[in-house]
Parts: C-alpha cells; sequence; structure tokens
C-alpha cells in the first residue's frame, strides 16, 4: 500500500528528497505522498527511506484507502523506472 503523511508533519523536509521514486511533495499545508508514485520504496531499499528519515514517530503510515501487494509495489516500481 502507498504511505501516507499525517497531520503531525511539521514539514522539516526530511522525507523529501530521500524519496527514490519523487513521490512526495509539498501540499496546501504539510508534505504529500502521490499513491501513484509510491512503492514503499520496493526495489530500491529494504523499508521506506521517508519513514527512516521522519523525525516524528508515526507521521508516515500506510494508507489505508491505496491497499497494495508486494507484488503490486514491485510491478508499479518497474513501471516508474521504464523497465516494463
Amino acid at each position: 500500500m502507498a504511505l501516507l503523511i499525517t497531520d503531525k508533519c511539521i514539514n522539516c523536509d526530511m522525507c523529501d528528497p530521500e524519496c527514490p521514486n519523487d513521490a512526495i511533495s509539498m501540499g496546501d499545508a504539510i508534505y504529500e505522498i502521490d499513491p501513484a508514485r509510491c512503492t514503499e520504496c520496493k526495489g530500491h531499499y529494504e523499508k521506506p527511506t521517508c519513514q527512516s528519515v521522519c523525525p516524528i514517530n508515526n507521521c508516515i503510515i500506510p494508507d489505508p484507502a491505496h491497499i497494495e501487494t508486494e507484488d503490486v509495489l514491485l510491478e508499479k516500481f518497474v513501471q516508474l523506472q521504464g523497465l516494463a
């Protein structure tokens, strides 16, 4: 599933440059994750880098509105990288 940045976000800008899929951008008030580009870093890293660098506990969580299997996330990675 894609990830979601909650309203706990303090706009520290730690997550945006770490995203290998350019899925994170500044929204109206806080950073947002584009679910069409988020692969939870599958294909790049073992765990999501945005969660690893975020200084706020539980600020970046699984997005219940965008549930995806690991296979779907890996397929999305392949498409985003132009490997398909």
